[in-house]
């Protein structure tokens, strides 16, 4: 037992749509707390992503008291409950019993609350609240003694946690990294026995897992690392795996190979998108395949172009949404671009700033420098430009037009287009003052 310390932040809304579950169940007669990870949330002094509430009461019960409850998990005891706009995860304290899937439970039986802190997947999630008496933490399984230590251990036997749901191999892996724990000797080594059947997962969770470790850990890099030691990243991303032991050249690459490389630039994020995220990862994925050692030195001949392509694969498999997928590809295939910025023509830039991809494409290129060689000339340089093109349109609409042409005399088909871009680039050059002026170079051009 133990009481939280004060000063935490949390959303008000949300907090109190629980506490009046708890309130409403309690009042009818029935054990209820809060529980789980915003137990946990709130002990660190974090603010909780979402309130769930356990209790004795039966799943018809929960509904019976609050109408327009919605029964998500009825089978497994679990309700949604809405108050005020918030949505409350309400479970009846239960019993797990066999996991043929590795992910799900066969059957439950509804137990108490100690019965149910044992079938919970980590100590420090496996914690009760009850905000009726002064926050007072109910722990069965000193979930408090690892959370004063900052560990992430299972509950009970490591093994047996891992096969009845092998995504909790990966939950292991986030918790860590997120809250910047260490992670349990016993617990890593029944993930390194089990590692192989992550695979077993479904590729929308194994993706969403993977994106939150890379995004929400304060050193994804050190997260990749530790995927590798507990044996997770070669099942589940072996295009990764590849990356260590791929010497660079030291010239333009002190920081060791590509795998460090990119461990570097991971650590250096600050707060990304998931697709910032992914595209460092995936940046240099085409450097293993086409490694050569040259007499001069290490060449990774086309490897962006590679890259982008076994990126696309990597992402299909992982079942990225197609915008999300074309994005990050095409970050990859481009990010070797800024090598050229200083012999980049007006257009060419104005095209490339212009870019969707391009505010994701320029802290890529950031990061890169800042994970290897750090010359930041070239970042410097596209900044500068950004900053001149505040006052206008970077990409504005095209002076020329496809009727412009055809009644140049160009007859309709291909060449309509090349015109078109031609008299694009001069626009974006600023090479003529208005659209009359680059009409009469156009029509000179044409005729020519």
């Amino acid at each position: 037992m133990g009481n939280v310390p004060p000063g935490r932040s949390e959303p008000a809304r949300a907090y109190s749509a629980a506490v009046r579950v708890v309130e409403r169940l309690a009042e009818k007669g029935f054990t209820t707390y809060l529980a789980g990870g915003c137990v946990r949330d709130r002990l660190l002094g974090r603010t909780p992503v979402d309130y769930d509430v356990a209790t004795e009461a039966r799943p018809e019960i929960v509904e019976s008291l609050f109408p327009g409850a919605i029964p998500t998990g009825k089978c497994f005891g679990v309700v949604r409950v809405r108050l005020d706009s918030e949505e409350v995860e309400v479970a009846t304290f239960r019993a797990d019993h066999g996991y043929h899937d590795g992910r799900h439970p066969d059957s439950i039986t509804f137990s108490d609350p100690e019965t149910d802190a044992q079938r919970r997947d980590f100590t420090i999630n496996a914690l009760f609240m009850d905000p009726q008496h002064s926050d007072t933490i109910i722990d069965f399984v000193e979930g408090q003694r690892d959370l004063s230590e900052r560990i992430v251990r299972c509950v009970g036997d490591p093994a047996t946690r891992f096969k009845e749901d092998h995504l909790r191999m990966l939950r292991a892996v986030r918790f860590t990294s997120v809250l910047d724990f260490r992670l349990d000797a016993e617990t890593a080594d029944a993930i390194r026995a089990q590692a192989a059947s992550i695979t077993q997962i479904a590729a929308e969770r194994i993706r969403d897992e993977l994106t939150r470790i890379l995004t929400e850990s304060p050193r994804a890099g050190d997260a990749l690392t530790l995927l590798h030691e507990v044996g997770l990243l070669e099942p589940l991303l072996p295009e990764i795996s590849a990356m260590r032991g791929t010497l660079q050249p030291p010239q333009f690459h002190p920081e060791g190979d590509v795998f460090e490389h990119t461990v570097l630039m991971l650590n250096e994020m600050e707060e990304p998108s998931a697709r910032l995220a992914w595209a460092v990862l995936l940046h240099d994925v085409g450097k293993p395949p086409t490694f050569t050692d040259d007499t001069d030195r290490i060449r990774f001949n086309r490897h962006a172009p590679i890259g982008g392509d076994m990126a696309e694969a990597i992402l299909r498999r992982l079942k990225f949404p197609n915008d999300d997928r074309d994005f990050i590809t095409a970050c990859v295939r481009g990010h070797m671009r800024t090598m050229d910025v200083p012999r980049m023509r007006r257009s060419t830039l104005r095209r490339m700033v212009g870019a969707p991809t391009f505010p994701v494409e320029l802290e890529l290129h950031r990061l890169d420098c800042v994970g290897s060689h750090g010359d930041l000339d070239n970042y410097d340089r596209l900044i500068a430009f950004q900053e001149e093109m505040a006052s206008e349109p970077v990409l504005p609409p095209a002076w020329i037009t496809g009727r412009d042409v055809l009644d140049l005399g160009i007859p309709e088909g291909p060449g309509i287009g090349h015109w078109l871009r031609l008299a694009y680039e001069a626009q974006l050059e600023d090479r003529f003052p208005d659209r009359e002026a680059l009409l009469v170079w156009l029509t000179e051009q044409i005729s020519g």
